[in-house]
This record gives C-alpha cells, structure tokens and sequence, in this order.
C-alpha cells in the first residue's frame, strides 16, 4: 500500500472504532486475525472471537473518538500513535496509545494495541 492510501486506510479503520459498528469494524480485520490490547493481553484470534469482543467493548464505549497522530510505515504494515477521547460522567478523558498493525493487501492480520489502561479508571 502506498503512503497515502495506507494514511487513508489507517484514518477510515479508526472512525470505525466510533458508533457501535461492530461489524463495520470487524471488516477490516482478515478472518484468522490476531488482537491484542491490554484487557486481552493473550489475544484474540479470528472472526469469531474479535468480532464478540468487539460488540461488547463498542456497545459500552459508543461515542468514543479516536484519531490518528502519527503514522509510520513498515514493511509489513505500520504503526499507528492514535489519541481517543472517552466521555465519562465526570468529562472526558483523553489519552494516547500505539498500536502494531500487520496487513495483507487492505486487510488487518495483526494488531496489537498498547496504551496505559489505568486512565481508564480514572
């Protein structure tokens, strides 16, 4: 993928992460898969697993944003530094993460997602 249609790529899977969609979001992984983040730091693997993690973590977060920073290409894909703002019943919070990101042609074969979970106690 050229640099520009992987920022796209990159920009257009983020939005994914806002509004509950998790089949949307869902689509831009390759069926055999493999996630990580920290609530699921053995991973998850494939359709099946990814796509119900994602319902549940997409219905309790719905209005969460997130948007990409900054982007560096590898020869496998690319990494990805991303903010999210959350809303909380207290305001918002914001917060920076990275995420290891795999492709193969415009699908995600692995992501690992890496940020500090304890702002999310806050």
């Amino acid at each position: 993928m050229q640099a520009d249609e992987l920022t796209q790529f990159v920009r257009q899977w983020l939005e994914a992460w806002t509004g509950n969609r998790p089949q949307t979001l869902l689509g831009y992984y390759a069926a055999d898969a493999y996630y990580q983040d920290p609530a699921r730091s053995l991973g998850l693997r494939g359709h099946d697993a990814i796509g119900q993690y994602f319902a549940r973590l997409l219905s309790a977060n719905p209005k969460w944003v997130w948007e990409l920073v900054e982007l560096w290409p590898t020869e496998m894909g690319c990494f990805v530094k991303w903010k999210a703002t959350v809303p909380k019943p207290t305001g918002e919070i914001s917060f920076q993460g990275l995420d290891i990101v795999e492709l193969a042609g415009h699908e995600i074969t692995r992501n690992e997602v890496y940020f500090d979970p304890s702002v999310l106690r806050l």
